[in-house]
């Protein structure tokens, strides 16, 4: 077991439900207990320490432990196609997104997509993912072997479409299910890996298609796509489907909206849209980088959690800048201050909770991971800025810990992850961790200068 200490906050609550302060937990001198990647114990460093008095501290001073980020929509083959900036998002595919896409038909060119997407999703402080996948069942299988080895929690499949795309990208309907059969036997389940049915949106899906990924959602597996995410896509998509009542229903007709779907996007909704989706509990993916960059429109939070429609986070890469969370997080804040009375008031409150809890949530995580509550998940990130840097000198004086979240969604980046953790396991290194005795040597008490309680120094970031 090992005791981890340093300022530790989350958000057991949801914060759209009341105060949202109210659903915030924080300790500038907390610890966990964790055994075998499990958190056993959690309290004042104090109370852990006194409780277990056998077992070793890492101390993780001079930032936040927080949760593992939740992305739940972010896509594998488009790691190297960042920055297509000044495009629309049916010329942004055609030109940018598709070309890359199809360069995962080679196996070995794959497996290195595959590697340096895990790398960056870890390195950004990511623990869990909706990964939309790739048209090629050899590129799935790369995908999730190295997901595998890493222990993440990582749920994705093999995008199907059978029209509109490039020649190279299709398959039938029969091939789709045979391809996706396998790999469900062969990874859903498996560890922390889950299976998702993925047609790319209905635009590229025929009936015949949507039908297939209906038969494969029934075997227990996860589904996922686009919806609304531009208002030429809407209108093509009306004009394939005349018999559907909306986007929405190009799904729903086929049984494809429930509580194991995440949509993503969903800029343009109606309000039937929203309450279907809230009926049927299915979740939707805000991706305000990409749908910022792309010139999609402005994401009506507001109405969705009017609605009781569930909303968490996805970074949209390569459309998305980054993978980075807190600034998808910062730029849905922005979204909603753009849309005026419209818009949603967000706290760092919220932004943390659609970060973390929320995602998980949406992927039916929530036992395990998004928080920091006994018996889940030792998942987590310790973002630590370098001394003097903009947002060390932030953080030394905050006066609050939702004021340090503020300030950690307005100036971190990913150079600030000094630690990532996934089910117990460091997956990225911790330079900074200061790892102490289980027993304090013999001389003076605890508390006394010999051995300052966590948070009393430089490091403490909750100024008093």
């Amino acid at each position: 077991m090992t005791i981890y200490a340093g300022t530790i906050i989350d958000v057991p609550g949801d914060p759209f439900a009341g105060d949202p302060d109210a659903a915030l937990a924080a300790d500038d001198e907390g610890a966990l207990l964790v055994q075998d990647g499990v958190i056993r114990a959690r309290g004042s460093l104090a109370s852990v320490r006194s409780a277990y008095p056998d077992e070793p501290v890492t101390r993780l001073e001079g930032g936040l432990l927080l949760p593992g980020f939740v992305d739940t929509h972010v896509h594998y083959p488009q790691i190297r196609a960042i920055g297509g900036l000044g495009l629309p998002l049916l010329d942004w595919l055609e030109r940018c997104a598709l070309p890359e896409e199809a360069k995962l038909a080679d196996r070995a060119y794959a497996r290195a997509v595959a590697r340096e997407f895990l790398d960056g999703l870890i390195g950004s402080g990511t623990t869990s993912a909706l990964v939309f996948g790739s048209h090629f069942p050899g590129a799935m299988e790369e995908l999730f072997s190295a997901a595998d080895r890493r222990g993440l929690n990582l749920t994705s499949g093999l995008v199907v479409s059978d029209r509109i795309l490039r020649p190279d990208l299709l398959d039938t309907p029969e091939e789709a299910l045979a391809g996706s059969s396998e790999l469900i036997g062969r990874w859903h389940d498996h560890g922390r890996l889950r299976y998702a049915v993925t047609p790319r949106f209905s635009l590229s899906a025929s009936d015949d298609m949507l039908d297939v990924c209906a038969q494969l959602l029934g075997k227990g597996v996860w589904f996922t796509s686009h919806i609304n995410e531009n208002v030429t896509e809407v209108a093509q998509v009306a004009g394939l489907f005349p018999a559907a009542q909306h986007y929405l229903d190009t799904y729903d007709r086929h049984g494809l909206v429930t509580e194991r779907s995440v949509f993503a996007h969903n800029v343009h909704p109606d309000d039937s849209e929203l309450s279907v989706l809230a009926t049927h509990g299915a979740s939707v993916s805000h991706c305000a980088t990409s749908n910022c960059a792309l010139g999609s429109g402005l994401f009506p939070l507001r109405r969705h959690i009017d609605h009781g429609v569930h909303v968490a986070l996805g970074s949209d890469v390569g459309a998305g800048v980054g993978l980075f969370l807190p600034k998808e997080a910062l730029q849905a804040y922005f979204v909603q201050q753009l849309l005026g009375p419209e818009g949603m008031s967000l706290t760092p409150v919220h932004l943390l909770y659609l970060a973390t809890r929320a995602g998980a949530q949406a992927l039916g995580l929530d036992g395990q991971t998004g928080d920091f509550g006994i018996g889940k998940d030792f998942d987590a990130v310790w973002l630590r800025p370098a001394g003097g840097s903009p947002l060390a000198v932030n953080l030394a004086h905050s006066v609050s810990p939702s004021d340090a979240l503020a300030r950690v969604f307005a100036l971190a980046t990913p150079a600030d992850v000094a630690g990532v953790w996934i089910r117990g396991t460091q997956a990225l290194a911790a330079p900074g961790a200061e790892p102490e005795p289980a027993s304090p040597p013999a001389g003076p008490p605890a508390g006394s200068s010999a051995e300052p309680p966590a948070g009393s120094s430089a490091g403490s970031t909750l100024a008093r």
